[in-house]
Formats: structure tokens, C-alpha cells, sequence
């Protein structure tokens, strides 16, 4: 069986599917201005360790935990919804099957408490539009 990692395919998959993902955050009016003072090239590197770690990779996230990482943003419900339906757009192009991103973010979905500071009414669902 085909584990996530591979599919995406493998480090260097990994590390394209997360340089698009925050292509799609930062071009994504409602979430860019959580990235206007960040180090993207060093959240893009933590952001693709974290994921080989969920998908069944050999590389080891050693970042911060979700909820200190988080801690001084501004993230609504809306802003996660919004995040992870991105991810999805962009996991279904790197040409990942539905049920394992499914399984990916089911897995996002268990640290939402860590991740969301603010929590708001509503949800704004949405993918890249850059990739419709």
C-alpha cells in the first residue's frame, strides 16, 4: 500500500505541495495578513517536516508545538476552514487520493483547538482559485 508520503511524492513532493499551499495562503485576501511578518522560507521548511511526519515520511518535525506556534495570532474558525480547505485543493492536484487527503485533514482537524485562538461564527470553505 501507497502511504501519503509517496503519493505526494516523498520529500521533494512535499516541499512543492507546501511552496503552493502558501501560495495559495498568501495570495488568499482573508489569510494573507497572517503571513505579512513571517519567515516564509523557514515556515515553508517547518511546514514540510510537519507534514512528512503525518504522512508516514522518515523526517521528524522538531518545531514548536502547534498551540505556542499559534498562540499570538488571530486565527478565527473561518481562517481554518479557509486553511484547510486550501490544503485539500492543493493535496487533490499533487494528485493525492481523495481518501487520504481526507485522512490528512482529519488529522488537521484534531489540533484545532491548538490552532484557532479566536473562534468565530461562520465558515469560508474555499480553495485555490489560482487552480480552478
Amino acid at each position: 500500500m501507497t502511504t501519503i508520503y509517496q503519493q505526494l511524492g516523498e520529500v521533494a513532493g512535499i516541499r512543492r505541495a507546501v511552496d503552493a499551499f502558501y501560495e495559495c495562503l498568501q495570495a488568499d485576501a482573508q489569510l494573507a495578513h497572517h503571513f505579512a511578518d513571517v519567515d516564509m522560507a523557514r515556515l515553508r521548511r517547518h511546514q514540510a517536516a510537519l507534514l512528512c511526519a503525518i504522512t508516514g515520511g522518515p523526517v521528524g518535525y522538531d518545531g514548536l508545538e502547534l498551540a505556542e506556534a499559534h498562540a499570538h495570532l488571530t486565527i478565527t474558525d473561518r481562517d481554518f476552514t479557509r486553511v484547510a480547505g486550501h490544503l485539500v485543493a492543493v493535496l487533490e492536484e499533487a494528485g493525492v487520493e481523495r481518501n487520504a487527503v481526507s485522512a490528512v485533514v482529519a488529522t488537521l482537524s484534531t489540533h484545532r483547538e491548538e490552532i484557532v485562538t479566536v473562534p468565530a461564527a461562520g465558515s469560508g470553505a474555499g480553495g485555490c482559485a489560482s487552480r480552478a
